[in-house]
């Protein structure tokens, strides 16, 4: 550790942060005094991001925690600054340096800062080096839509060597999923009390265009013709809170399994965490993720079985890990009912008038199968489907690009991700998309195979699982899932820290009085 060039640092930024703040005051003050309450959230914000710069530049570990959390919130603040651009794009600047702030750790060859060499590296420049060329596409009405599929589909994936060289110890994961957990309940907790409020919680009174109708969703059930609002919680839209929802479960689902085996405490938070995160999948209304969730806790209890220690007879431990998830979603169920009958048998009924197959009313097979599959089989109806339009221009935000740059869409989008794909790419830019997908997969896998049998393995199959749901059937289904900068980020983090798991030693600090000694087949 470079203790003098820290020193330096310090001293560098403590004036400048002095300057930034006599000027925060100097303005708040202005704003106060002639009531302009939107300017000063501004002031507020620009401030917000100064402590956020010179945190991540002093150091980058800490700077990562504020980038995932201005990550999760700064859709809050765009909805209620009118959908405000400079916010939307704020949390680019701060993983930027992020990237700068590694970067600059590793030329310093700090002692802690572990790098690796993923295994799927050269599927990946390869796809990238595809995507520069496509950005120059002549069918594209605008180089910035190619840009902006640059930065959708390639931006975060640095996350992956930050995720790596995140986690050091045991203590260093633990804090890590405390961390991002603890963020994610208060989102889970806010949603499912709009839920019950309606839309005028955790939204202004007037919303902007762009974002009034993701704000404002509704499903009916075809058969009872129950009306479910579909909460957003600080998102601006339905849809990104989720994906969040997803992650978040997956997180709570394999950190519960890991707690079992190594310590009690902890184990409190993991139950009630579950519980919660239960609770808001059913509020969100949202179909996909009452599917999603159900369908990745059928496999994980089935994963957490096979890769569960049987030599130290701790497979008992995975069962009781099991019994408490689904006394945990019961949990989660009776309070509901208990608590918000109809707001709770409203959704309920939405899911099973539309998912369970014995009802007439059933889309299961349709929105699962039929719709994807014929949107998909779509793309090939454009003319240009061998070589496509262009990277970005069916890409989230392409509406800012046609807006604030003049420039015309080229093309209608189809409601298939890997239809999308093929129409801004062509059909060479979907297979080395799935070449890509498939290394990554696989690579994940052999880290899981490894960690079979230790506390590490319901971690990392849980990190597994998810790139492969939103790499191959939530893709499949739609580009929006990869594009999302909250599942995006994500998956590159974790599985750099599922990379780093096979190296990470166990503490004795955490260990449980019925765990194996050391020298056993969990301690690698």
């Amino acid at each position: 550790m470079d203790i003098a060039g820290s020193i330096s640092r310090n001293r560098l930024l403590t004036p400048l942060l002095f300057v930034v703040g006599l000027a925060v005051a100097y303005l708040s003050a202005g704003y106060i005094v002639s009531g302009d309450f939107t300017s000063l959230a501004f002031v507020a914000m620009t401030a917000t991001g100064a402590v956020a710069a010179a945190i991540i530049l002093g150091n980058w570990r800490n700077g990562t925690y504020f980038f995932l959390a201005w990550l999760l919130f700064e859709d809050f603040a765009r909805k209620f600054l009118g959908n405000n651009m400079a916010v939307y794009f704020a949390k680019d600047v701060l993983v930027l340096l992020v990237y700068l702030s590694f970067f600059a750790a590793y030329r310093r060859k700090d002692l802690d800062l572990q790098t690796f060499r993923p295994p799927f590296l050269s599927a990946l420049l390869v796809f990238l080096w595809f995507g520069v060329m496509q950005v120059f596409n002549p069918a594209s009405t605008s180089i910035f839509y190619g840009l902006l599929g640059m930065k959708l589909y390639f931006y975060y994936i640095p996350l992956i060597f930050v995720g790596y060289a995140m986690i050091n110890s045991e203590t260093d994961l633990r804090k890590f999923f405390y961390i991002n957990l603890g963020l994610m309940l208060v989102i889970a907790a806010l949603g499912i009390a709009q839920s019950i409020a309606g839309p005028r919680f955790l939204n202004p009174a007037v919303i902007a265009d762009d974002i009034r109708l993701l704000s404002e969703t509704y499903r009916v059930a075809p058969i009872s013709g129950a009306r479910v609002y579909r909460p957003t919680s600080v998102f601006v839209s339905t849809g990104r809170f989720g994906d969040l929802l997803i992650v978040a479960w997956l997180l709570v689902f394999g950190f519960g399994g890991y707690l079992l085996l190594r310590c009690r405490r902890g184990r409190s938070f993991a139950f009630l965490a579950l519980s919660l995160m239960a609770a808001a999948c059913v509020m969100s209304s949202s179909r996909g993720v009452f599917m999603w969730s159900s369908g990745s806790a059928l496999v994980g209890a089935a994963a957490f079985l096979w890769g569960a220690p049987w030599r130290q007879g701790e497979v008992l431990r995975v069962l009781r890990q099991l019994q408490r998830v689904v006394l945990g979603i019961a949990l989660a169920v009776v309070l509901m009912l208990l608590t918000y009958p109809q707001a709770f048998g409203d959704r309920l009924a939405v899911f099973s008038e539309t998912l369970d197959p014995r009802s007439p009313a059933s889309e299961l097979v349709h929105r699962t199968r039929d719709y994807p599959l014929k949107n998909f089989l779509a793309a090939f109806d454009y003319p240009r489907w061998p070589y496509g339009y262009g990277i970005g221009t069916l890409s989230l935000g392409g509406q800012y690009v046609a807006r604030f740059f003049h420039a015309r869409p080229t093309v209608s989008p189809v409601e298939s991700g890997w239809g999308c794909i093929i129409i801004e790419m062509g059909i060479g830019g979907l297979i080395l998309w799935l070449v890509m997908a498939v290394t990554v997969v696989l690579s994940a896998w052999k880290v899981v195979r490894k960690l079979k049998g230790s506390p590490w393995f319901p971690l990392g199959f849980v990190i597994f699982l998810y790139s492969f749901i939103l790499l191959f059937p939530m893709t499949f289904n739609g580009i929006q899932p990869y594009q999302d900068f909250i599942l995006n980020a994500y998956l590159w983090l974790l599985l750099g820290v599922l990379f780093r798991l096979p190296k990470l030693a166990l503490s004795a600090e955490f260990t449980s009085a019925g765990a194996p000694p050391s020298g056993s087949r969990w301690i690698r």
